[in-house]
């Protein structure tokens, strides 16, 4: 049987995507802090800012994945804090690079090995994985950075039989969206209104180009827009 790990599949896009691969047939594996409510998702929990944390998630995943015809792993988990270039310290932005960049590569050090031709490698970035905006800066170093590690992977996978990209969400009805951006109707009108369908994407949309995305090695290397046609400013 396949099996999907899916980092922070707890709420938003991480839950819908294991609702599909669920829908599929796959084991389904949450790793996070926060359990997913949905029958059939297997709940381990991983706080991906602590390297002991990432290993005993690790321990518990490798038996079962054993038997896996093919594994897709999906770094979806991220911590968002609004702060900026000239009032983000150090220790900040180490926290947030712990949970986005740092956790990513513990994990993929202890389970690559365990994963099998078909396997994907798949990082969830954002918009501001290639551009920037203000008052997002941690944030916006390590989706930037997110991007170098699929592009790297992708190079050094090369004839494993394991794919990987790199999907960018557009402005997603999630609640790390709502929680940055807050739940006024006018703000949330004008944060829609930056594409082309004049709409918040729903968390199920991304979720489908995810298992899209695992099912078709031919986009391996790829950043992949999922955002509505956002306007340019």
């Amino acid at each position: 049987m396949n099996t999907a790990i899916i980092t922070g599949a707890s709420v938003g896009i991480g839950r819908a995507t294991a609702q599909r691969f669920l829908a599929q047939g796959f084991n389904v594996y949450n790793l996070a802090r926060r359990a997913c409510p949905d029958s059939g998702v297997h709940n381990i929990h991983c706080d991906l800012a602590s390297t002991d944390s990432v290993n005993e998630a690790c321990e518990q995943l490798l038996p079962l994945m054993a038997d896996s015809a093919a594994v897709c792993l999906v770094h979806n988990a991220s911590q968002m804090r609004k702060d900026a270039a000239p009032d983000c310290d150090s220790d900040s932005l180490r926290e947030v690079l712990e949970t986005n960049v740092v956790g990513i590569n513990s994990l993929n050090q202890r389970l690559l090995p365990a994963m099998s031709q078909g396997s994907s490698l798949l990082y969830i970035g954002s918009t501001l994985s290639e551009k920037a905006v203000a008052g997002s800066f941690s944030y916006v170093v390590s989706k930037h950075a997110q991007t170098g590690m699929m592009r790297a992977t992708c190079q050094d996978l090369m004839s494993t039989g394991i794919h990987t990209a790199l999907i960018c969400p557009g402005f997603t009805d999630t609640e790390m969206l709502r929680t940055h951006i807050g739940n006024a109707p006018d703000v949330v009108a004008a944060i829609g209104a930056m594409n082309a369908f004049g709409r918040l994407i729903e968390p199920d949309e991304i979720a489908a180009l995810i298992v899209w995305a695992h099912a078709n090695p031919v986009i391996n290397g790829s950043v992949l827009h999922a955002n509505l046609g956002q306007r340019e400013s």
